[in-house]
């Protein structure tokens, strides 16, 4: 199994949540502003040093990243998957970072169904400022500077086949443009799992509907909430 978080296990965005530990709770507009296409967690920094600014608590902010709400059903899909780890690994790839993951899986006692997560670095420095890195560079000019999801999906099963693990079959579930990408090193006997309704279902139709394009081999099966991906993976378990 593999994930994306934000808007696929969470059902916001955890980079704007972060914005609620503010006491007006918004952003001012030179930080807004200074937004560049494909450089979001280079603008994280500066949203971050806003709040540093401000002098809002690292145990403050973390209160509140630990109140997002999970998308509907994911809990129980994440328990299920907690529950059979004999049979099935489980992996997030995100543009969100290590602190946040790391806080509202905790908070909500499921880090135990997550293998990895492959995420944007982030700490507090000594003046209690959370700092955002990049997590990689490379040279996909599809993907945002920071990140690849298929490199980082090429990589991980790389280095799962070093060790003699071949999967029978991976489960990507995601929603965004930058979901797109790792979709095109599935197999035929793999499933993408795209959020209705959102960004990654709308660019999967478009490159379905066109003849010449077989980059995608998966199998596409859009799903509403958690409970449809848990049906769909409880099925491929009895066959």
């Amino acid at each position: 199994m593999v994930f994306d978080f934000d808007h696929t296990v969470v059902d916001d965005n955890s980079d704007t949540w972060v914005i609620r530990c503010l006491p007006d709770q918004t952003l001012p507009d030179s930080v807004k502003n200074s937004y560049r296409k494909g450089h979001w967690t280079e603008f994280m920094g500066r949203v971050m040093n806003y709040i540093g600014d401000q002098e809002v608590s690292p145990d403050s902010v973390r209160s509140v990243m630990e109140t997002i709400p999970f998308t509907a059903g994911m809990t129980d899909l994440l328990t299920f998957i907690s529950q059979n780890k004999s049979t099935i690994d489980c992996i997030v790839i995100s543009d969100s970072n290590t602190m946040f993951i790391e806080w509202i899986l905790h908070a909500a006692g499921l880090q135990v169904a997550v293998d990895q997560v492959f995420t944007n670095p982030a700490k507090f420095n000594e003046l209690g400022y959370l700092e955002v890195k990049c997590y990689h560079s490379h040279d996909c000019d599809r993907c945002p500077v920071n990140l690849c999801k298929r490199k980082v999906l090429e990589l991980y099963l790389s280095g799962r086949s070093d060790v003699s693990v071949e999967y029978q079959r991976i489960f990507y579930v995601g929603d965004g443009g930058n979901d797109f990408c790792p979709t095109s090193c599935l197999r035929r006997h793999d499933v993408v799992m795209p959020r209705k309704g959102f960004t990654l279902e709308k660019l999967l139709a478009k490159r379905e509907g066109q003849e010449h394009d077989t980059s995608l081999r998966a199998r596409v099966l859009a799903w509403s909430s958690g409970t449809d991906i848990l049906q769909e993976l409880k099925a491929t378990m009895q066959m």
